[in-house]
């Protein structure tokens, strides 16, 4: 079988770690909260040490909100917690994401190259604040607004990969469907077209557009991405329906690479893609 870790439909959602309140985002809260009396401070004066206010210092503890590493890393130093904190990090950041999705953003914070199709939306790694925002709530069925700003957050972390040193590869093809989509309205496209823009400008990242009128795709079997990893595998990726895999097997990772150079092959260049958006930014 070439899929090694999948899972039947709505197995991941029940497990209890998924949900803020369960799990080790909830065991992270309780220790925070046993230093933080120890070392005797409330939670305002806790909250002004570590750069936090005192709202989000109790949804933390109470394990209603997911830390972001700067904030366990800065709360293991003022209450001198001598790493113990800083120990729970990594399993921390996992539960940012909904579970079908965490094994992609371990791989992807990684990853030395990244090759990705969208064909629904545009890809996570190139959404504005705004934009993401927008996709998150017409989720259905309907995520709590707290739930919301957990994951806008952890998306954007997401996009600090962009910022690495040394830089991954990033190669993204975009069906043009997916730039005519006004998700989040006019305004919130045309601002999501210019960050394609800016972000496609750096020499790591290539972004290149599937047009509408081309005959032939071939990639219509859906979305997928390759991930070359730190430790120099190459594996595939692909969701559905809050359903995802990710391959292994080299022959059927070899079938997705040679899909995916064909739709390369089929879609504009790079500078043709750019001029497109550059034009379609100019008639939304």
């Amino acid at each position: 079988m070439r899929d090694v870790r999948d899972e039947e439909p709505g197995q991941r959602q029940q497990r209890p770690e998924d949900d803020p309140g369960t799990g080790v985002v909830t065991a992270f809260g309780r220790q925070l909260k046993l230093l933080r009396v120890r070392a005797g401070l409330d939670r305002v004066e806790f909250g002004r040490r570590v750069g936090y206010s005192a709202d989000t210092v109790a949804s933390i503890e109470q394990g209603r909100r997911i830390p972001q590493a700067r904030f366990i890393e800065r709360a293991d130093e003022v209450l001198g917690a001598g790493g113990l904190l800083v120990a729970l990090k990594e399993e921390v950041a996992k539960a940012q994401y909904p579970a079908f999705f965490r094994d992609m953003a371990r791989l992807e914070a990684r990853a030395t190259a990244l090759n990705l199709y969208a064909m629904y939306a545009v890809p996570g790694l190139l959404q504005t604040e705004e934009y993401a925002r927008a996709v998150f709530h017409m989720q259905r069925p309907l995520l709590t607004d707290e739930v919301i700003e957990q994951r806008l957050e952890a998306r954007m972390v997401r996009q600090e990969i962009f910022c690495r040193r040394p830089a991954p590869l990033m190669s993204f093809v975009i069906e043009e469907a997916v730039l005519r989509r006004p998700i989040g309205g006019a305004k919130v496209m045309r601002e999501t077209l210019g960050q394609i823009l800016v972000t496609s400008q750096s020499r790591n990242v290539e972004v290149q557009v599937m047009p509408i009128q081309r005959e032939d795709n071939a990639a219509l079997g859906g979305p997928f991405s390759l991930i070359d990893t730190d430790k120099g595998q190459r594996l595939a990726y692909a969701e559905v329906q809050d359903h995802s895999r990710i391959y292994t097997d080299a022959a059927y990772v070899r079938t997705l690479e040679a899909r995916y150079g064909i739709l390369r092959s089929q879609a504009l260049t790079p500078s043709e893609s750019l001029a497109f958006i550059e034009q379609l930014m100019g008639d939304t």
